[in-house]
């Protein structure tokens, strides 16, 4: 498949010029087939085959498979989420916190990377201690100062949300664990858009999810968990999908990241997920990236000075201002064009995906 197969293969481009992957990317055929065929095989002939949960149980080993290698991770350090906040959430939830530790994060965090510090400051009386950026840049010197002794994690993201820049993950990783502290970080922009391996990071934690830039549906998450970081969490989930033997008389968790998928889920987005890796691989993270970066390069020419994003590429996101940036969005979408109005900074952004063509660009710089 190439981005002209891609783009004739998503239903969705047919009603609108779609510029807000960097929210939820418009699905290809060939990937929600891949989930209906799945609910139809589970429903319909594995009660009268294999059974229900063999079939679905050996859908999210295959499905598992796939991301690992999506993600440069062995798969038995992959759980399956229902999103990036919600692994953000499990992670948080089985760090055995003290009052008094500190969670150091950016100012270019999406809430899924902000709100679980902030409850647990109020619950568990820790600190959120935040690093102020420039522009959507992270200055390493401003990384050391806040991060000491006390620090018990770092969270960042391995791409902005709000500007669409790349942050120096490994840099930080560095710092944060020459000082003891574990690192936790928020891919979900970087998947699908650019090579991602998270054993090259060093990270101990890594949140994301596929109805993004992978193009896949809703309800399929992926927590990546470093295999020396688990000895360090306080495990208070448990369930007969995260134990080695749910019948035994004394429980033993997975030895992976297993261990925080508790009950029964649906396979169904974890099967379109796979489907969804497949097809960007398919065309290439190289093919994507140089197109996006033609588009995008594009499309910055022609907005100027209200230009809030890097000029060079960076990535898909592109952040730009305009008078009434909620007004904005809502009179382009009332012309068919999709954007996202932007709280922080108050601005406007268009995502640009490989789907997207020349004429998609004019069309909008045109509306305008």
């Amino acid at each position: 498949m190439d981005p002209t197969e891609l783009r004739a293969s998503i239903p969705a481009l047919d009603r609108c010029t779609y510029f807000n992957t960097g929210a939820s990317g418009p699905s290809p055929r060939n990937v929600v087939g891949a989930a209906t065929d799945f609910l139809e095989r589970h429903a319909f002939e594995a009660p009268a085959g294999d059974g229900p949960y063999e079939v679905a149980f050996d859908a999210l080993t295959a499905a598992r498979e796939v991301v690992g290698g999506h993600l440069g991770a062995r798969s038995e350090d992959v759980a399956f989420t229902r999103s990036t906040a919600d692994g953000v959430n499990l992670v948080a939830g089985a760090i055995d916190w003290q009052p008094g530790d500190v969670v150091v994060r950016t100012d270019l965090e999406h809430p899924a990377g902000t709100l679980p510090w902030d409850r647990l400051a109020d619950t568990h009386d820790i600190e959120v201690r935040v690093v102020e950026t420039d522009g959507g840049r992270l200055d390493m010197a401003d990384v050391k100062a806040a991060v000491d002794e006390d620090v018990r994690l770092v969270f960042l993201s391995s791409l902005t949300w709000s500007h669409g820049t790349r942050l120096p993950v490994s840099e930080v990783v560095d710092v944060a664990h020459d000082a003891g502290a574990q690192v936790f970080v928020d891919a979900v922009q970087s998947v699908g858009q650019h090579p991602v391996n998270v054993t090259d990071w060093g990270a101990d934690f890594v949140a994301t999810a596929g109805h993004k830039w992978l193009l896949g549906v809703w309800g399929a998450g992926m927590l990546y968990v470093d295999s020396d970081a688990h000895d360090t969490l306080r495990q208070t989930r448990i369930g007969y999908r995260s134990v080695e033997d749910p019948s035994a008389e004394t429980y033993a968790y997975h030895e992976g990241a297993r261990r925080f998928e508790v009950g029964t889920t649906s396979p169904a987005p974890y099967v379109a997920l796979a489907e969804a890796i497949e097809t960007i691989k398919g065309i290439g993270l190289d093919t994507v990236e140089n197109r996006v970066e033609r588009l995008t390069g594009r499309l910055k020419d022609g907005l100027g000075d209200r230009l809030l994003s890097p000029r060079g590429y960076e990535s898909g996101l592109v952040t730009f201002a305009a008078d009434d940036p909620e007004a904005t969005a809502e009179r382009l979408a009332r012309e068919g064009i999709v954007v996202r109005h932007l709280p922080y900074p108050e601005a406007v952004r268009a995502s640009v995906h490989a789907f997207n063509t020349e004429d998609d660009v004019d069309v909008l710089l045109d509306a305008l």
